[in-house]
């Protein structure tokens, strides 16, 4: 099979470099083909055709099921953490019937419905933090994150079991802070149970934790449904397919994994951004909290997700280091041309979303933070893809940019902060996500609620 724009560069080697430092290696291959290139990258298969040109993601994206179909077989490495009923590992129709059940409780009414939660939860774990001491962002924006996976998707805000799930969930999930240890999910000959002291082991361990607490919730709400409950696991519970079938068990514990492992890591991961870029360029920081403070003493959340600046900022967090790298993979239908090469059916293709927001065209001065991006131009679906695209675009696209809109919002009109770490952050694999390596080092500047504005004071305790 030909192949365009290929490297020497051993496909062992390539391997090791993409789960070392991905960053790097899309980059270096970018400097050599901009538009697009065949890696040999694990996960995916062999070899994988990378597009970060607009008008060919395009191509790709709207034509899933004539000359470039959704292909959920190379995520296979994900299988053993949200199981094989995920809307993620289905394929065809089964996962546009899972798609229709899933999008309802994150659009409309269900959102408003969350819009006082998310700032209530920022406040009660912001407000723990000791003064004048250092914290990692990171962490602290997991913790945010983890009671709005908990209270949103699974409906617990208390209780036994809402505290057993808290602690294998953030052992599960920073287990993949080494990109050495996240490639046991790559590689399966490194997938043997040890024990509980090896990384395939304790995961297993971890995994068995959670399944249980899982299936015994959704057990207690088979034997007492309450249809006045509206976490997503009840109204999937509740949903019916065409045919009329409800979701099995099997199924909710599959979507729910999904949900709580990569609902958390990523929204946790783009707020902790969010604080960075802020503070590491006072002039946003000044920017964002006029335009707060104008829209005075109660605001509604809901028009606190509109304001312009803020969404700016929101955006160029995720443009400059997108959570998600890449969108799920595609397979050739037929012989194509694309940029003007020859593709051959069986041959995989990923849109490359972190070089596609690189590109100097498109966003000029690209490793520079500037949110006056999405102020002075309107982007299309395709030069602008957070949240992947097409068929298989992330069902948290609303509620993600929702959830940190207000989680920044609460902090930045209640506390003064500031970065302890003068060092420029930089992107870390973790997991399949960009984060920030050194978790965004920072303190709270003297007593909290006493050395922000009077107006600040107003709009925190007015709205939230």
């Amino acid at each position: 099979m030909q192949l365009p724009n290929t490297f020497k560069t051993p496909s062992f080697v390539q391997k090791l470099h993409w789960i070392a430092d991905p960053v790097n290696y899309m980059e270096k291959a970018a400097q050599k083909y901009p538009d697009l290139f065949t890696a040999f990258v694990v996960g995916f298969g062999d070899t994988t055709v990378f597009v970060q040109h607009p008008q060919a993601l395009q191509e790709i994206l709207t034509n899933d099921r004539k000359r470039f179909a959704a292909l959920s077989e190379p995520n296979r490495f994900l299988r053993p953490s949200i199981g094989d009923n995920s809307v993620i590992t289905l394929e065809g129709d089964r996962h546009k019937q899972r798609r229709q059940i899933l999008m309802p409780p994150f659009h409309g009414e269900r959102m408003q419905a969350y819009s006082h939660l998310i700032p209530k939860l920022t406040e009660q774990i912001f407000s723990q933090l000791p003064q004048n001491s250092p914290f990692l962002a990171h962490t602290v924006t997991q913790k945010i994150s983890l009671e709005v996976i908990l209270q949103v998707v699974l409906g617990l805000s208390e209780g036994k079991r809402y505290q057993q799930l808290k602690q294998p969930l953030i052992e599960i999930t920073n287990m993949f802070q080494s990109s050495i240890v996240s490639a046991f999910m790559y590689f399966p000959f490194l997938q043997k149970d040890l024990g509980f002291l090896t990384p395939w082991g304790k995961f297993l361990r971890l995994r068995q934790q959670i399944d249980e607490l899982l299936y015994a919730e959704i057990a207690e709400r088979r034997e007492k449904p309450n249809a006045e409950r509206i976490d997503i696991l009840s109204l999937l519970m509740s949903a019916k397919d065409e045919e009329g079938q409800s979701m099995t068990d099997q199924e909710l514990r599959d979507e729910m994994m999904t949900l709580l492992l990569a609902g958390h890591e990523t929204t946790a991961t783009a707020i902790a951004w969010g604080l960075y870029w802020i503070h590491h360029q006072p002039e946003v920081r000044e920017k964002l909290i006029k335009e707060l403070n104008s829209l005075g003493n109660s605001p509604e959340p809901m028009s606190i997700v509109r304001l312009p600046y803020l969404t700016a900022v929101c955006n160029e967090t995720l443009r400059i280091y997108p959570i998600g790298m890449i969108t799920f993979p595609r397979i050739v239908q037929e012989h194509t041309e694309l940029l003007g090469h020859q593709l051959e059916p069986g041959t995989v293709v990923i849109g490359c979303i972190y070089l596609l927001h690189q590109r100097e065209d498109l966003y000029p001065n690209h490793k520079q933070f500037k949110p006056e991006r999405f102020l002075e131009r309107q982007f299309s679906p395709y030069e602008f893809m957070p949240f992947g695209g097409g068929v298989r675009r992330c069902v948290g696209d609303a509620l993600a940019p929702f959830e940190m809109k207000l989680a920044l919002a609460t902090i930045m009109s209640r506390y003064q902060l500031e970065l302890i770490d003068n060092r420029p952050e930089q992107p870390q694999r973790r997991g399949t996500t960009l984060a920030p390596k050194n978790g965004v080092k920072m303190r709270l500047c003297g007593d909290v609620g006493k050395k922000v504005s009077d107006s600040q004071k107003n709009f925190t305790a007015s709205t939230f």
